[in-house]
């Protein structure tokens, strides 16, 4: 039997928590039930946090401003990290001119706006403009025509030597306690597959993600990694990311990892969190309430 940790208890220990977003604050039902106690709990103590994120499919304001209107109002555009700010990154420093091609909305292109760059939708790519293409990017699983697009995104890596970058490397994400649908990062996957090149990928589980905003926090305040706990609720990316950059790790079971299937998980896979928590909530009345 795996043991259940207390969740105040362990934020208590730390100066700064990673969260990840679905299936630790939110999910496909809304807020999760008594998260606005712990993001409360927060505030009084003055602990610093940020949500850490494969989401790409928005800018930090517009993730921000979907948990205010689910009733959150902590969280503000700078207690965000995404994905998509390592992506814009990337193109600010390697990407000087041209096109850079995208599949996912126009709301998720936003994190490759750039003075000297030109942002299109695959579905606008053609055979004038084609080779003025020198960078693709993945960025959500909405906004596109996913046979007609898909096999353009195929045709130009195939006719374009350009550095492919995803911006979200989840492979699936839940609609519902028992269905799940297909991320991006499981359709990068699949086209990585067919047209033989390896693909640049920014979220977790890679260490860049967590690099990019330890660095952030090390820009106006003394911090070291045995200071920060991050806290996710799927394996192979929030803990294993966490890991392996030296964090220690909260399992939620309030999403991908069900607690049915928790011991068996961590024993398969070898991944094993710091703690194990039912949910990133801390409780009315060990707030004082």
């Amino acid at each position: 039997m795996i043991h259940i940790d207390n969740f105040k208890s362990i934020i208590d220990r730390y100066e700064v928590i990673f969260f990840d977003s679905f299936g630790v604050v939110k999910n496909y039902k809304g807020l999760v039930a008594g998260i606005e106690s712990t993001f409360n709990y927060l505030e009084k103590q003055k602990k610093e946090f940020y949500i850490v994120t494969n989401d790409a499919s928005r800018s930090p304001e517009q993730l921000a401003n979907g948990f205010k209107n689910m009733g959150l109002k902590t969280i503000s555009a700078n207690h965000i990290v995404s994905s998509g700010m390592l992506t814009k990154e990337y193109l600010d420093l390697k990407v000087n001119n041209g096109i850079v091609a995208y599949l996912g909305t126009e709301n998720s292109a936003h994190y490759l706006e750039s003075a000297s760059l030109l942002t299109l939708p695959v579905s606008k790519i053609d055979n004038n403009n084609i080779d003025k293409v020198n960078a693709l990017v993945f960025l959500d699983d909405e906004g596109f025509n996913w046979f007609e697009d898909l096999n353009k995104t195929v045709n130009i890596l195939r006719k374009r030597t350009i550095p492919v970058i995803v911006a979200n490397t989840d492979y699936a994400y839940p609609l519902s306690v028992n269905d799940v649908s297909i991320s991006i990062g499981g359709i990068a996957s699949m086209i990585e597959g067919i047209v033989g090149k390896e693909f640049i990928r920014f979220g977790k589980p890679d260490s860049q993600m967590f690099m990019f905003a330890y660095d952030l926090i090390r820009e106006y305040r003394t911090i070291n990694k045995k200071q920060i706990v991050m806290v996710g609720d799927t394996l192979h990316t929030d803990i294993l990311g966490g890991n392996k950059f030296g964090l220690d790790t909260v399992l939620v079971l309030s999403g991908n990892t069900l607690t049915v299937d928790a011991e068996t998980s961590i024993k398969t896979t070898g991944i094993v969190p710091t703690y194990i928590c039912e949910k990133a909530v801390v409780e009315l009345d060990e707030f004082g309430f």
